[in-house]
């Protein structure tokens, strides 16, 4: 399982030692924890799933893109400062800058409460597959598998919430859609800000260090679960809330690692596609050179406005930092593809399958490969007017959001001639930095889309007629005068005027080549979605005799593994970072920006780096092996999206880290797992709360946390 099997003899022998996998707990393969076992975990199975006090219990799901840890009795949470940075920015204004100063709520009351935010907890899973084939699941088409599915979903849903009104389910597709998973969650919706660190430290090293390593970035947040003060269970935001008193929360260890050391994640990876064919691959390596380059063009122009106003640094900062996050991803998996022949690797354990299914019989009347490689083929062209599309227009600049919503998401309110609808988010973006965004990937669109493209929306005939093929004039054009862009407008959709409008017009332009892409898609995609099925299923079925784990879904997933290092062109990666090599990198703040810090900082880390003698003011904080004070480590778990801010376990259920990032040299590790160069990047726990307790000065979060681990 660790390389893509070149054969039957190579998987059976690889398999047993392979730290990769994204396993879900209630079902984990007895073979597995015993693996687990001979690595460092040290309690017994239903520690992890089963027991009052499973580990599992104090992870969540942070808001839907993230995860996090509950560390003590009233409900503190732990994340990346990266999944909080919406949150920290939110509430920035340029007297109060709160991502670029940090937060401390020195009381309760100071804690800051977050639109739209939340944590789930994990309740119940189970595979509900032998349910769903029973009602003829298999012989159903894709549509009205996807109607079959729905109502199934909407019918547990109302069963679960029968029997407790705070609990929502999930039906999710497991290994390519072969089998079914129902997930039973419990939502808290109130969840308030508690500390946040200077962004020079939660994100230090930003662009140049991210997916690198060394790294020593402080990357936290702190954040608080409230509760309905009666019940004690969920409720909506009010400020009669109470913290939530879990009755399960994560114990930390100041003990630290060594090189060796057990290392298990939990947390909500996002998307992972192993099962993926060559042809898929193929077609992903295209998508990432599309995203790469327009994100690139988009990011330019940003990043020029970030820099010439502190206004808009706030506003964009967090815009940016998720728009670079994929776009430096693109270009790593890219290079790695190339680097380990990864298509080429995967075509080759295609033609072993097809030669099982040629001495089997097993799928040959299902799984067609040629036919595959035609259905891709032909969706080649298609997939890449969509990205292009997806990237130019959908989440880049707000007039194209509005215009697309005025079509597709924006519910009318009133009735006949009175029905209006109108937009209240002004404070979020930026008039100068948003029409020069539009204006600029407009341009970028129209060079690289291909002539004669039957996706090339109808405005550009506009462009072209009435701004003299200008597209920054038509960008101007329509932030000045469309009424999608006047605060407070209400917009009247059934009047004449309302289709008059340029802007309207744009993004009716905008849905109609939508439609026709999403058309010209769909069957491709329904019928290739099919034979991926297939493909799993015999993969699953020729390995039968070792276990598997599904690609990542957002759902739970523990990882095991162990502290290590790896080497690259002979030279050893170190398995750790120290406050000695974060001090060298803020030495160049002068020349390197994303090294740039407070002269605070670079005096708490210098007291950190003197550890000769046991004299440090950092003692409390040091490893007790290396009598160093150690920031980042690695490890060899297999994460991906969604695990930021997975809490990073030892073989005790102990919490040593917050993962946070992977490295360059395995970017490809959403479609392929290299054991000899993945790892998990994690922050030490021990420089959370150093930098919670020397910088913070955070005694009253700290007590409840040391309060938390003795009980």
């Amino acid at each position: 399982m660790k390389r893509l099997l070149l054969s039957l003899t190579a998987a059976l022998s690889l398999g047993a030692h392979a730290d990769e996998g994204m396993w879900t707990l209630y079902n984990l393969p007895q073979a597995v924890y015993e693996t687990m076992k001979t690595e460092g975990y040290q309690l017994p199975y239903d520690k992890l799933y089963q027991a009052d006090d499973a580990i599992m219990k104090s992870v969540v799901n942070f808001s839907g893109y993230c995860s996090g840890v509950v560390v003590s009795p009233d409900g503190l949470v732990f994340t990346n400062h990266h999944c909080g940075f919406e949150a920290i920015r939110s509430h920035s204004t340029v007297e109060h800058d709160y991502m670029l100063n940090g937060f401390y709520a020195k009381t309760q009351e100071e804690e800051l409460p977050n639109k739209d935010m939340f944590v789930s907890f994990m309740v119940e899973q189970r595979d509900v597959t032998a349910e769903l084939t029973a009602q003829g699941l298999e012989q159903m088409s894709a549509e009205r598998r996807a109607a079959f599915l729905d109502s199934v979903e909407n019918a547990m849903s109302k069963q679960v919430k029968e029997q407790d009104s705070t609990l929502r389910l999930e039906l999710k597709p497991f290994y390519e859609g072969n089998r079914y998973y129902a997930t039973t969650y419990r939502d808290f919706r109130d969840l308030r800000l508690v500390f946040a660190i200077p962004k020079s430290m939660g994100k230090f090293g930003g662009e140049t260090d991210n997916w690198m390593w060394p790294r020593q970035t402080c990357d936290f947040s702190v954040f608080r679960i409230y509760c309905d003060p009666k019940t004690g269970g969920p409720a909506d935001y009010s400020e009669h809330n109470v913290p939530y008193h879990p009755k399960h929360w994560a114990r930390i260890s100041r003990d630290g690692y060594q090189e060796g050391s057990f290392s298990m994640t939990m947390g909500y990876p996002g998307s992972t596609s192993r099962y993926l064919s060559s042809y898929g691959i193929r077609e992903r390596y295209a998508q990432n050179d599309i995203r790469q380059q327009v994100r690139g063009v988009k990011q330019q122009v940003m990043k020029r406005h970030m820099d010439q106003s502190e206004a808009v640094r706030i506003k964009y900062d967090s815009k940016y930092a998720q728009s670079s996050n994929y776009w430096k991803n693109s270009i790593g998996m890219n290079k790695c593809i190339d680097s380990i022949g990864l298509i080429g690797q995967k075509a080759q354990f295609e033609m072993q399958l097809r030669q099982w299914m040629d001495s089997t019989g097993h799928y040959a009347d299902r799984l067609d490969f040629p036919l595959m490689s035609r259905l891709y083929d032909r969706r080649m062209e298609v997939m890449k007017a969509w990205m292009y599309f997806s990237e130019t227009f959908r989440r880049t600049d707000e007039l194209s959001a509005r215009a697309l919503r005025a079509h597709n998401g924006s519910h009318p309110k009133g009735r006949g001639k009175k029905a209006y609808i109108e937009f209240s988010d002004y404070d979020s973006w930026d008039y100068d930095t948003d029409r020069e965004t539009l204006g600029t990937l407009l341009r970028n669109y129209r060079a690289k889309m291909p002539a004669g493209s039957p996706f090339m929306p109808d405005f550009f005939h506009t462009i072209d007629e009435q701004f003299a093929g200008d597209c920054q004039a038509y960008a101007d054009h329509l932030y000045q005068k469309s009424m999608l862009m006047k605060k407070g407008k209400r917009i009247y959709v059934n009047k004449k005027s309302f289709l008059k409008d340029l802007g309207v017009q744009y993004g009716l332009d905008l849905t109609t080549v939508m439609a026709d892409m999403r058309q010209a898609m769909e069957r491709l995609t329904d019928s290739i979605a099919v034979q991926e099925r297939y493909l799993c299923a015999a993969k699953l079925r020729m390995e039968q005799d070792l276990p598997h784990y599904s690609d990542a879904n957002f759902t739970m997933r523990m990882s095991y593994g162990q502290v290590r290092e790896y080497s690259l062109g002979g030279k050893p990666s170190g398995y750790y970072t120290d406050a000695h090599s974060l001090l060298d990198k803020m030495r160049q703040g002068n020349t390197v920006e994303d090294y740039r810090v407070e002269p605070e900082m670079v005096t708490l880390l210098s007291e950190a780096s003197k550890t000769a003698a046991g004299t440090a003011a950092s003692t409390a904080y040091a490893d007790p092996r290396t009598g160093k004070m150690q920031l980042c480590f690695l490890t060899t778990n297999d994460i991906t999206g969604g695990n930021s801010g997975s809490p990073m376990f030892d073989g005790q259920n102990r919490l040593i880290g917050l993962a946070f990032d992977g490295n360059w040299d395995s970017l490809a590790s959403d479609i392929f797992f290299d054991s000899q160069l993945a790892r998990c990047i994690g922050v030490d726990i021990r420089f959370v709360l150093f930098m919670m307790d020397r910088w913070g000065h955070a005694d009253r979060l700290l007590q409840e946390i040391a309060a938390g681990e003795k009980k």
